[in-house]
């Protein structure tokens, strides 16, 4: 019997797939998407902030709850912080609306995050052919903005 799948938003350094693969986690579907009504902090890890005027660019995964476990179930021992699941609404490109989990983290202490990391989230970005404008949005997170 084949688990069932949730679909999920990621949006930080899970968007690159081969880190993903290298977690185990290979996803049914992937689609570009956005979310409306946060922006997007990365210090010293991918997180998202309320923001009215602000969109994130991510990808739209439907992945099983194994996976879902493996990716963030350790995120308090491993990164500092732990990151829970919320509902959220996103838009995919076609101007669909899907609603999807995303993982927040609302206890992060912020620090400069790593060049290699915000590297990592700025492949993921190109990969999947985000706007040029978000990409340079995510890379200004290695220096003071």
């Amino acid at each position: 019997m084949t688990e069932p799948t949730v679909r999920t938003f990621l949006y930080g350094s899970y968007m690159n797939l081969n880190i993903l693969g290298n977690m185990r986690v290979r996803p049914s579907h992937v689609e570009v998407a956005r979310l409306r009504g946060f922006d997007i902090r990365i210090a010293p890890h991918a997180n998202l902030i309320v923001s009215e005027r602000d969109l994130v660019y991510g990808i739209l995964v439907s992945v099983t709850h194994h996976d879902l476990d493996r990716l963030y179930g350790r995120t308090e021992a491993v990164l500092g912080s732990a990151y829970h699941a919320e509902g959220v609404l996103v838009e995919t490109l076609d101007g669909s609306w899907r609603p999807a989990m995303c993982y927040i983290s609302h206890t992060m202490r912020p620090s400069t995050p790593s060049a290699d990391y915000v590297a990592s989230v700025v492949e993921a970005a190109l990969q999947h052919g985000f706007p040029a404008w978000y990409v340079d949005r995510i890379s200004r997170h290695t220096s003071d903005e």
